[in-house]
């Protein structure tokens, strides 16, 4: 039986029921990344209802957009749903599941800040290092450090999974974003200073001078693959999700972007190169029903075909730190092995 209220899933379709009996509303709209639609008001039980195909995600973040009588519009989390993830509701579809290592215990490890002047960006920043009791000299570096570790859950990844035996001991280092949409939008100042002020500054912090595996979303996954082609002897490994590789013929919506005219250049370099030195494993994945998905196909067959040991992943999700979180394993964990064992 279907719930009176509320969101769920099939196999085929998605629903969503939001009560409404003195017809306060004039109008309900479904607001996702993933799917949108209009409700229709239905007079017998005294809601608004809509129905959809079922998009190819085990998972669904989602606003309504409600219309008011006096011509007012808000957008608010399903009043009728209790999950949410900060300030969306969220309907997962029976074939969810979240990670096991969620409820793994975790090994023993600490945290430390380590400060880092950036004179080649006339910046600084703090990053946060989380290093596990066992000695390693092995360093997995994060951009949107912050974010990656409070909605990715990157640190309660790493120390779970090094506590269960599944990947080796490492350092994680979250590295603050700064200037976000400059410093990752391909800017060579910024390849520069990750290369000069902060990779040397981490190694003689945790006493190893071993190539880093570098992580990134979105637009971090696209300036850490533009750091490792510029400095490619600095890096092991790259973990790039939903990277922002935009290119005219898939992206033109991107187009109002500051930096979008640097992106697609470098882009473009990557993809039409005859060879690039300096190949590392690389993985890549992002999501189903995501913008991003032609640009991320193009850029794993291009690494591929320049010799990186690439592998790329589709996953049942969209753009949203759940779905990256919920990627971390097997994808990192096999990136992971093969770098550092």
């Amino acid at each position: 039986m279907e719930p009176a209220v509320g969101a769920w899933c099939g196999t085929a379709e998605i629903c969503f029921r939001l009560q409404d009996h003195e017809r306060r509303l004039v109008s309900v709209r479904l607001r996702s990344g993933v799917a949108r639609g209009d409700f229709g008001y239905d007079d017998e039980t005294r809601t608004w209802q809509l129905r959809l195909p079922r998009p190819p995600v085990h998972r669904i973040e989602y606003q309504l957009e409600l219309g008011h009588r006096d011509g007012s519009t808000e957008t608010v989390a399903d009043p009728d749903n209790p999950r949410r993830s900060g300030d969306v509701s969220v309907l997962w579809c029976p074939d969810y599941r979240e990670p096991d290592w969620l409820h793994l215990p975790v090994a023993a490890g600490g945290w430390r800040d380590v400060y880092l002047p950036l004179p080649s960006v006339r910046g600084e920043m703090v990053a946060r290092v989380w290093s596990p009791d066992t000695a390693t000299d092995r360093v997995l570096v994060a951009h949107d450090g912050p974010d990656f570790h409070r909605y990715g859950e990157l640190g309660r990844y790493t120390a779970a999974m090094i506590g269960a035996g599944r990947v080796p001991p490492y350092h994680l280092v979250l590295l603050p974003p700064g200037e976000r949409f400059e410093w990752y939008s391909a800017s060579p100042a910024y390849a520069r200073a990750l290369s000069r002020d902060v990779l040397p500054k981490l190694a003689a912090e945790l006493g190893t001078d071993r190539p880093v595996l570098g992580a990134g979303a979105s637009l971090g996954a696209l300036a850490m693959l533009h750091a490792q082609r510029r400095h490619p002897e600095q890096f092991a490994g790259l973990f790039l999700l939903s990277g922002s590789f935009f290119q005219p013929r898939h992206d033109r919506q991107e187009s109002g972007f500051r930096r979008y005219l640097r992106i697609v250049r470098f882009t473009g370099r990557v993809l039409r190169a005859p060879a690039l030195p300096g190949p590392v494993p690389t993985v890549i994945t992002c999501g189903a029903v995501e913008e991003n998905l032609a640009n991320n196909r193009d850029m794993a067959e291009a690494l591929g075909r320049h010799g990186y040991p690439v592998s790329f992943t589709e996953v049942p999700d969209a753009h949203n730190w759940t779905g990256w979180r919920d990627a971390l394993d097997p994808h990192l964990t096999t990136l992971l092995r093969t770098v550092f064992l």
